[in-house]
């Protein structure tokens, strides 16, 4: 393999992108120029798109065009505009304020979480012409005063201050309650102003066909059918039943292309006390991701094979191969994946909204996002997806219908 394993060069501006990207970032800027300088109301363009169709790297070339214009072309409308991107991911953050290090046009100061922005806006110490958000299904929801948001949805915030807002948009990538959407949520909220919108759908992450796809989005809506064939391809496929025998297998290709890791869904103790706590399935013993404070993400930190990654730090990352230790939560009852809420533990990702009262909704909801975060790191593999499931049941039926891709 000849690519780099670097974020920065999978997100950089100079990748070339495909026809139907070039099209679609040239379809935004006429937007974005067009409604640059109406005055009545916001403007919004939103990029749909399941994890992995090139989302980010679409606003990566937007962006970097209307800086560009924006500081170099006096005769573009963009010409001294004061524009942003957002993105509520801190470890995707250094990776664009990585890019922008390396840019003549992009400043690090460009790039900025949401809250940041927003309390900049509201104060006066700024204004805002284009807003680019990534990942907008992270955007809080509700008020959140650990991260100094009091508001009651960032997104709304951006709206009364920004002239135009291009965001992508995911619903299955939302994790937790404090950044609840929905597509039709979202739908609702931009209905008052002009907006368009684009879905994207395919798949440029994963080398794996579209049975693998199909299976996955399945696997993610409680639906189990046996493991696709893909009998010829270059995708690594493999079920194991012994989780420190695929932890020797992801080092051994880690060794071989780099950027391998084993990953887990929640079920495994987990607190933020600054601690080490561990995931265990009988002979595997590894301790959960470490708080990066570099400024690396950290799946490009050699150490980090010696951890296990978290939706926290892998989401809108590519790994090479990835292998996923499906937890206690994740179980197979009456021939349908279901989640035992009991088992989670991930108590940040569950806190209370005042405007969720219904008992069956909100178990919906954290059911759903736990499929979400299985969807999230299914897809991570580049070029292999390893999986080992906790719940005996589930085990047994991916063992049973594995066809050929039984590893141990």
């Amino acid at each position: 393999m000849t690519k780099s394993n670097a974020a920065t060069d999978k997100l950089s501006p100079l990748l070339p992108l495909s026809d139907v990207q070039n099209q679609l970032v040239n379809r935004i800027s006429h937007f974005i120029k067009n409604h640059l300088k109406q005055q009545d109301s916001p403007a919004i363009f939103t990029v749909l798109g399941d994890a992995g169709t090139g989302k980010s790297i679409i606003l990566s070339h937007l962006f970097s065009q209307i800086q560009t214009q924006a500081r170099t072309d006096p005769q573009s409308p963009l010409y001294h505009s004061t524009n942003y991107f957002l993105v509520n991911h801190p470890e995707v953050l250094k990776v664009y304020r990585n890019i922008a290090g390396t840019s003549k046009v992009l400043l690090k100061k460009d790039f900025e979480r949401p809250t940041t922005l927003i309390n900049q806006l509201e104060q006066g110490r700024t204004s805002a012409d284009v807003v680019v958000i990534d990942e907008a299904h992270l955007l809080l929801s509700k008020p959140d005063h650990y991260n100094n948001f009091y508001g009651t949805n960032q997104l709304e915030s951006l709206l009364h201050h920004a002239k135009v807002i291009v965001l992508v948009f995911d619903e299955t990538q939302v994790l937790r309650m404090k950044s609840w959407w929905s597509e039709a949520r979202l739908i609702k909220l931009l209905a008052p102003y002009p907006h368009e919108a684009y879905r994207l759908t395919q798949q440029f992450r994963m080398t794996a066909n579209d049975e693998l796809i199909t299976w996955i989005n399945h696997f993610c809506q409680g639906q189990l059918t046996p493991v696709p064939k893909l009998v010829g391809e270059n995708f690594d496929l493999r079920i194991y039943t012994d989780a420190e025998k695929m932890r020797q297998a992801i080092v051994v290709r880690n060794k071989q292309v780099g950027l391998s890791r084993i990953v887990s869904t929640s079920g495994y103790p987990s607190t933020l006390d600054g601690g080490k706590h561990y995931v265990t399935e009988g002979n595997f013993h590894l301790p959960w991701d470490q708080y990066n404070y570099t400024t690396v993400p950290w799946a490009e930190i050699p150490e980090t094979i010696n951890e296990v990654g978290s939706i926290y730090t892998c989401q809108g990352f590519d790994l090479n191969y990835v292998g996923l230790i499906l937890g206690p939560p994740v179980t197979l009852r009456h021939q349908q994946v279901q989640i035992d809420l009991n088992q989670f533990t991930d108590v940040e990702a569950f806190k209370k909204r005042k405007d969720l009262t219904d008992p069956a909704q909100i178990r919906q909801i954290q059911c759903q996002m736990v499929f979400n975060s299985i969807n999230v790191l299914m897809k991570r593999g580049v070029h292999g997806l390893y999986l080992f499931a906790h719940d005996a049941n589930l085990q047994q039926y991916l063992v049973s219908h594995n066809n050929g891709h039984l590893a141990i």
